[in-house]
């Protein structure tokens, strides 16, 4: 058995561990609320725009019109726009997304590169040796104009010819405790996306006309749809860091309850020792 005084120092050594993630998860929660309510309010209007496709869709022309984000090539080359957290202690989230990511890959038959967006996603893809084209790192509460450069990316390798394929990779935010690894085809955009979600009942008039508006909605469309994902994985990213805390500092707890329990009983195996020793010095004295 441990001495007391190694007892001791291991308490006040988990003490302070728990009042670290008691504080880190405190953090967590602050930033969470705020993350949960950008991610959440960004549904609506995405939802909104989906409509206004869904109807301008059904007025477009024949398929020598069709926007080239419609256009459907054959898949010589996949892109996928990996979002995984920018920090570690978000419990399994991370490590859920990288096995995503891994088992993704390799159910493509096409060649297969990466955009990420994320320094533990950004790793994973290093480590594994999987061609990276970017990495992109997001700050605390990202804008739509941070996200940008994330779009003109996807675009550029999209409209180049570089893929005929985009997919997006990331945790979708159910709820505090649970963020789902979601893989959704952004390019090209599947026609059913948009044409399942026509406004009923609405009759309205496009100006210049529909197909201009209709294209100029589309790079608008790529561009929320990251935007919101990227939202997203924010929330869930801070949502997973605070029950991981949640989770040590309780386990902190339980330990810090077990330990004092051996210290007690060390300490008082210590007392009865010393008290024998002094009855026995008692009675060799006589």
């Amino acid at each position: 058995m441990a001495s007391v005084r190694q007892i001791r120092r291991r308490v006040r050594s988990v003490t302070s561990i728990a009042k670290v993630t008691k504080a880190m998860e405190l953090v967590a929660g602050s930033k969470m609320r705020r993350s949960q309510t950008r991610a959440l309010q960004a549904r609506p209007y995405a939802d909104k725009m989906l409509e206004i496709l869904g109807d301008l869709a059904k007025q477009q022309g024949d398929d020598e019109t069709r926007h080239p984000f419609l256009t459907v090539r054959p898949v010589q080359n996949v892109l996928v726009l990996f979002l995984n957290t920018n920090r570690g202690l978000a419990g399994g989230l991370p490590s859920n997304m990288n096995r995503r990511a891994a088992s993704f890959g390799l159910e493509q038959e096409a060649p297969v590169r990466f955009a990420a967006v994320g320094a533990k996603g950004r790793d994973f893809i290093v480590r594994a040796r999987q061609p990276l084209i970017a990495d992109f790192s997001m700050p605390e509460y990202p804008n739509l104009i941070d996200t940008l450069p994330v779009t003109r990316v996807v675009l550029d390798e999209y409209e180049s010819e570089r893929v005929d394929r985009v997919y997006l990779l990331y945790p979708r935010f159910v709820n505090t405790a649970v963020q789902v690894p979601t893989v959704k085809q952004i390019l090209p955009i599947e026609p059913q996306d948009i044409e399942d979600r026509t406004v009923e009942d609405v009759d309205y008039i496009y100006e210049p006309g529909p197909q201009e508006v209709f294209g100029e909605l589309l790079p608008r469309y790529i561009e929320m749809t990251i935007y919101e994902a990227i939202l997203e994985s924010e929330a869930s990213e801070l949502s997973a860091r605070m029950v991981a805390m949640r989770n040590a500092t309780e386990a902190a707890n339980e330990m810090i309850e077990t330990l004092t329990l051996i210290y007690n009983k060390a300490r008082q195996e210590q007392i009865t020792k010393e008290l024998l020793d002094i009855v026995g010095g008692v009675e060799a004295m006589k």
